[in-house]
Formats: structure tokens, C-alpha cells, sequence
């Protein structure tokens, strides 16, 4: 026990596991944002390193139940489906995660965020950016993009639902496929901040703990899931994906 109160007070504790929970509700409804929301409200009030081991494992968890909620079968296809992007995307991620202590981010961050911003905005214009079928160049570009900032950040949901978005990708596949891919991406981020000493014994308390909260919340928001639409489903992920670009956009402005 003293293990825990060693890294948060009481208060604080509290407040981590309630940010679990909405993390994983976001994440139920559509399918990402978690670690937005998660590394944004732990990074307010503990150091930006520990906000991170802390997302590690209930990433990965939260994905793995993702992925497989419609069994097996559809997440090993959805994988073929989008191997380059996955290949590409966790090279990139294992290599970028070494730099995570010596490279500023700010840059990088606000290049993202202004991306995002903008290409959430135009499809909520009604003037939405459309890909007739998948392109492995594309997927490679936005794999190299999503690796980089996944393993700086622990963030790589935006650019992955851009592609997917513009795909014009149907409501349960999409989940599936953001599934396959984030867990993939989240065994390599485990792999590689074990390595880079983010994920370490005095910090794996907090990422264990986070685990049962952010299960809860993706439960509830999977019942909410169930209920909408697809054009409700992709009008809540336009809004998400507008609050995570512009919150990519804080973090650069204070990095």
C-alpha cells in the first residue's frame, strides 16, 4: 500500500482513477481519445514521464477488448487488412520512444494538432476529405506520422481516425480496426518504454491501478455506442477529434 500513496496522495489518487474512467468511456464511444484524455488530466497535476507509464497498460488492455469484442476472426482480418500501416507505425514508434527524454516535442505537437484541427474542421464543414480505396503509400506517411507522435507522446489515435474517417469506414469495423491497430501500437509502446526506462518498477503501480477504472468506462461507453447511429457516430468523432487537435495545440503552445 505504501507503494501507492508514495506516488499520489489520497485526493489524487481519486482523481487519477475518475480520469481513467472518463478516458475509457471516450474510448468506448468512439473508439479513441483515451490516451488524450488520460495523459492531459494526470500531466496537470504529476510529471509529464509518470502521466505516461501510467496510460501504458490500460491502453493496452482497453484495446485488447477492443479489438476482439467481435471475436478473433474480424481482428486478425482487420490486421491483413491494414498491415503496411501497422508495419510502418510500430517501427517508427519503438525508434521514437528512445528520444522521448532528450527531444522537445512542442514542434511536433502543434504540426499535429494544427493538422488535425484543420482536417476535423473541413469534415464538419460538410466539405469532407474522401479516399476512394486505401493507398499503402498514404497508410505509410500516416503510419510514420503516427508512430513518431505515439512514441513521443503516447498519442496516435488522430491520424489513424483521419485515415479511417476519409475511408469512409463503416461504425463496427472502424472500432475494430482502431482496436487492432492501437493495441498492436500499445504492445509496442510497452516494449519500448520498458526499454527507455519510462515503465519501471516505482512508476507501474499507477499504469496497474489505472486498469480497472478505464475498463469500467469503455463498458459504458460501449452501451452508448450500441445506441447511435453511424452519422451519430461520426459527428461525436469529429468532436473528439476536434477537442484532441486542439488540445494537441495547448500542449505544443505550453511544452
Amino acid at each position: 500500500m505504501d507503494i501507492f500513496f508514495s506516488l499520489l496522495t489520497p485526493g489524487l489518487w481519486l482523481i487519477a482513477l475518475s480520469i481513467a474512467v472518463l478516458g475509457g468511456f471516450v474510448k468506448g464511444v468512439v473508439g479513441f481519445a483515451m490516451p488524450t484524455v488520460v495523459i492531459s488530466g494526470l500531466s496537470s497535476f504529476i510529471a509529464p514521464e509518470l502521466a505516461l507509464a501510467g496510460l501504458i497498460l490500460p491502453t493496452l488492455v482497453t484495446n485488447g477488448t477492443q479489438a476482439l469484442r467481435q471475436g478473433i476472426g474480424p481482428a486478425l482480418a482487420a490486421a491483413r487488412r491494414f498491415w503496411v500501416y501497422l508495419s510502418v507505425g510500430g517501427v517508427v514508434l519503438v525508434a521514437s520512444a528512445q528520444l522521448v527524454r532528450v527531444l522537445p516535442i512542442g514542434v511536433m505537437l502543434g504540426f499535429i494538432g494544427f493538422a488535425v484541427t484543420f482536417f476535423t474542421l473541413v469534415q464538419l464543414a460538410g466539405w469532407g476529405l474522401r479516399l476512394a480505396h486505401q493507398s499503402p503509400r498514404v497508410e505509410a506517411v500516416i503510419g510514420v506520422i503516427a508512430g513518431v507522435l505515439g512514441g513521443l507522446s503516447g498519442i496516435w489515435g488522430p491520424p489513424t481516425v483521419m485515415y479511417l474517417t476519409a475511408l469512409g469506414t463503416e461504425k463496427t469495423e472502424q472500432m475494430r480496426v482502431q482496436g487492432v491497430i492501437y493495441g498492436l501500437g500499445a504492445l509496442a509502446l510497452l516494449g519500448a518504454h520498458i526499454g527507455s526506462g519510462v515503465l519501471r518498477a516505482e512508476t507501474l503501480p499507477l499504469s496497474l491501478a489505472l486498469i480497472a477504472p478505464a475498463l469500467l468506462g469503455q463498458w459504458v461507453g460501449g452501451k452508448v455506442l450500441d445506441r447511435i447511429d453511424q452519422a451519430a457516430f461520426k459527428r461525436a468523432t469529429l468532436l473528439v477529434l476536434l477537442i484532441a487537435g486542439l488540445n494537441l495545440i495547448r500542449r505544443a503552445v505550453f511544452a
